[in-house]
């Protein structure tokens, strides 16, 4: 205690400052790693609830005791009790999983319930029971869908039904795949419904399908990913850039053609009419007795005949016409563009430097046919592609490393706060002890040699005039090593007085030091 005390008396005010504020700074961080020792961690409850299910689920958080926070929308709690509350909610039907089905319907009665109530809650129940189903996705938090089915009364020629999803996701957007699919769940659970009457739409990404959807942009990847797997075979893995454009035909188009042929005919029908005509005359003779014969004894006279036929056909022929209606929907490609670079290849110079060149002419030509047939080439369609092999620039070996991840990437954000200040403390504390250390003189300093030295006979001895004793004095002078000009070799007490007369200061500081000691030791 009495060399604490010692201590503090011999440092100045700037130093005394310092230290109380070092003292300050160690108690405050002691005690706030003391509290986030003692502090649990939290972890995430649920987030993006609606106002009246946080409601109901913070009710019952609070009746449980278990400690919680609130942060934005999200409710936060204890991390050991969250997996036993979150079954304690869901045993109490909290968070709800979604609008209500069609248990809508059991609260209906024949009595008082017209047609128009009962189409309603009906297609409210339908649209609850979709919502349900969607939520059952792993990345899907909300979910609202709403079907607009017309009604065919009379004689109103009835409309198509249609339906629109709206998701909200954890973060995760929602895929072409994953829309498609929803879209065939609506539109089955919908009576007369087709599925490109269905509009899928992301809260954050805006329109994700819709019946007019043609998904050029997933086309587009899926041809990048084909090359560049094959590629890859071939030049390894990161030494080939693929950039592809497809020009896809945005609107639909309907053509109605009508074609006539003269070279082709068809008989449409076929008359044919035959006509005779036979007509004869006979003149008589004079009246004799031979008119009175019996036949065949008559003088017959002169005769005449005449006979005529006609044969007619019409034939009526019909010209071969064709008619012919296309309907191009979009989505056809138009046009299709390719750029591949490939990484050159090492090679070892006469004065062994290695060095990058491109590739040979042929190998890129066989690269060209494979990305050719990968992508579909047409080139009457105007299809380009451009292969091209230059070298890459090389990257430092600190950026080819890729990081594996260690202990600090399995820390959340509350476990690498209490690394730092642990770590921070640690360095306080350190320079704390270390201080002192540092700003001591060198070993080889007579005057801090004289600091060192805590006999109070000598001391005592010096102050009175009188010389200290030989053997304490070589004790002294052999530990400063310093040697006044003009003293003798053999004469310590020579040297000692040589030694406070250049340091007079020092001494007197020294020589005080000593007296307290000694009269507080008395």
């Amino acid at each position: 205690m009495l060399k604490l005390q010692d201590y503090w008396r011999e440092r100045s005010a700037r130093q005394r400052a310092v230290l109380a504020a070092a003292f300050l700074f160690t108690f405050a961080a002691i005690a706030g790693l003391s509290w986030l020792a003692s502090r649990p961690g939290m972890a995430l409850l649920y987030s993006g609830l609606d106002p009246q299910e946080s409601g109901a689920v913070m009710a019952a958080v609070e009746k449980s005791g278990i400690a919680y926070e609130i942060r934005g929308d999200s409710i936060w709690v204890a991390e050991s009790r969250r997996d036993e509350l979150r079954m304690a909610l869901a045993g109490e039907g909290l968070p709800s999983a979604g609008s209500s089905g069609y248990e809508i319907l059991d609260g209906m009665s024949g009595f008082g319930t017209t047609s128009q109530m009962f189409d309603a809650a009906y297609w409210r129940a339908k649209e609850g029971e979709l919502a349900r189903t969607i939520l059952a996705l792993p990345n899907v938090k909300a979910a609202r869908v709403h079907l607009a089915v017309p009604q065919g009364r009379g004689y109103r020629r009835e409309a198509e039904a249609t339906a629109s999803v709206t998701l909200t996701t954890n973060g995760t957007p929602i895929g072409r795949n994953q829309a498609k699919a929803l879209k065939f769940l609506v539109s089955s659970g919908v009576p007369g419904m087709s599925a490109d009457r269905v509009a899928v739409i992301d809260s954050e990404r805006g329109v994700v399908s819709s019946g007019e959807d043609f998904a050029g942009e997933d086309r587009e990847a899926e041809m990048k990913r084909n090359v560049e797997r094959i590629l890859a075979a071939h030049v390894g893995h990161g030494n080939a850039i693929v950039e592809l454009h497809l020009d896809v035909v945005n609107e639909s188009e309907l053509l109605t053609e009508q074609r006539f042929d003269p070279q082709e005919r068809a008989l449409i029908s076929q008359e044919s009419e035959e006509s005779a005509d036979e007509s004869s005359n006979a003149q008589q003779g004079a009246v004799t007795a031979a008119s009175n014969l019996p036949e065949g004894q008559e003088n017959a006279g002169d005769q005449s005949r005449a006979s005529r036929s006609q044969t007619r056909q019409r034939s009526n022929f019909e010209v071969s016409k064709v008619t012919r209606e296309v309907t191009r929907q979009p989505g056809a490609t138009r046009r299709l563009t390719v750029a591949v670079l490939v990484n050159g290849t090492t090679r070892t110079e006469a004065n062994g430097d290695i060095v990058q060149v491109p590739r040979e002419e042929a190998e890129l030509q066989a690269l060209r046919e494979l990305v050719a047939s990968a992508v579909g080439f047409d080139e009457a369609r105007g299809d380009a592609i451009t292969l091209k092999s230059l070298p890459f620039a090389s990257l430092s070996e600190a950026g080819t490393l890729a990081s594996a991840g260690g202990f600090l990437s399995r820390l959340d954000l509350n476990g690498l706060i209490r690394i730092a200040l642990i770590g921070f403390f640690a360095l306080a504390l350190a320079a704390f002890l270390l201080r002192p250390l540092l700003r001591s003189r060198p070993a080889g300093d007579p005057g801090q040699a004289l600091l060192d030295r805590s006999e109070p006979l000598p001391a005592l001895a010096v102050a009175k005039g009188e010389p200290p004793p030989a053997t304490a004095a070589a004790q002294v002078l052999s530990e400063i090593d310093f040697t006044p000009m003009g003293a003798g070799e053999g004469d310590p007490v020579g040297r000692l007085k040589e030694l406070m007369k250049s340091r007079k200061d020092e001494s007197l500081q020294i020589l005080s030091g000593w007296i307290e000691k000694r009269e507080d030791a008395l």
